[in-house]
């Protein structure tokens, strides 16, 4: 786990070299309807994780596409940039020659595979990447280059100052982290874990969700509020808990004061049903600084939560398996 835990450790670094390849990728603008960020998995969560940190000051439509196909709505004033860190991703792939057909203008970021390849004949820019890491341990690269992709599309503000002050601000606090990882994993040992999150943290939760998945080989959902508070609420109940299940609320010191009351309040009935309840407050002075601590956290627990179970992080069978269930 050793390798792994450096990569996930080294965030702060990851975030400073993404900035620097985007820029030496000389991209140029390009004022657009909207950016699509076309991926999977550790691929596609950079770009909820940028939208979310743009928040208010999206000017312009920053959509992750999750599939095969861009939406019946698309046009050729849009920019699509497709996420594939192997560049085999056939749902990325399907969707590069969507675009393509569509006439919408493309970019690329992978370290190689068909759609580098793809990309490099069609002369379509591409932001390299360094192939040294598992895609889900690349996410500062994809959430940088999604945000400075939404600025070259005309979507939102350039960040690029914000992400650097937020790679210094997260390299003082490791330690820190580490030390609220490991008490958040013990909590959370033996147990099924919902992450709640709502605006900023709600793609932080769907990130804290699949690095349990992967990472910790356990079984772990998110969810978002306030719209939990109008069906899944109903879900918790003594005989669910029984089962060992644990939440987890992602909360955040400039949330709406309604959500944060619907946080307090869902916490406390759930916890009444007798389940394990984590309570945390994102730490940080900017959107960018709060977002990337949470996603941080959330890895580390996960790594953390490996370690209590015995199990490799680095190890994903089943989707290999998968993988090759679907080449046949």
């Amino acid at each position: 786990m050793g390798n792994l835990l450096d990569d996930v450790l080294g965030l702060p670094d990851q975030l400073r070299d993404a900035l620097w390849r985007v820029e030496t990728a000389r991209l140029e603008p390009a004022d657009s309807a909207g950016l699509m960020i076309c991926g999977m998995g550790g691929s596609a969560i950079g770009g909820d994780l940028a939208a979310a940190a743009l928040g208010d000051r999206l000017t312009r439509p920053m959509v992750s596409i999750r599939g095969y196909e861009l939406p019946s709505w698309a046009t050729p004033e849009w920019t699509v940039l497709c996420s594939s860190y192997s560049g085999n991703t056939e749902e990325t792939l399907a969707c590069f020659e969507a675009a393509e057909v569509l006439g919408a203008r493309r970019l690329v970021a992978s370290t190689g595979g068909q759609l580098v390849e793809a990309a490099r004949e069609a002369g379509v820019p591409v932001i390299g990447l360094p192939g040294i890491f598992q895609p889900r341990f690349a996410v500062a690269y994809m959430f940088a280059i999604a945000a400075e992709a939404a600025a070259l599309a005309g979507a939102g503000p350039r960040i690029r100052t914000e992400i650097d002050a937020a790679a210094a601000f997260l390299e003082v606090r490791l330690e820190e982290l580490r030390g609220r990882a490991g008490e958040v994993a013990a909590a959370l040992d033996g147990a099924a874990t919902v992450a709640y999150g709502s605006d900023l943290t709600a793609p932080v939760a769907r990130r804290w969700k699949t690095q349990i998945n992967e990472n910790a080989k356990a079984p772990a959902f998110y969810s978002e509020l306030p719209e939990a508070d109008h069906n899944e609420i109903c879900g918790w109940s003594p005989d669910s808990t029984q089962g060992g299940l644990a939440a987890v609320f992602l909360g955040d010191c400039d949330q709406h004061p309604r959500e944060r009351q619907r946080f307090e309040l869902t916490a406390g009935l759930i916890e009444a049903e007798g389940a394990t309840v984590v309570r945390l407050e994102t730490a940080g002075s900017t959107r960018v600084e709060r977002l990337l601590w949470a996603t941080l956290l959330g890895d580390l627990v996960s790594m953390e939560m490996a370690s209590l179970r015995g199990v490799d992080p680095g190890a994903i069978v089943a989707i290999d398996r998968l993988k090759e269930g679907m080449a046949a």
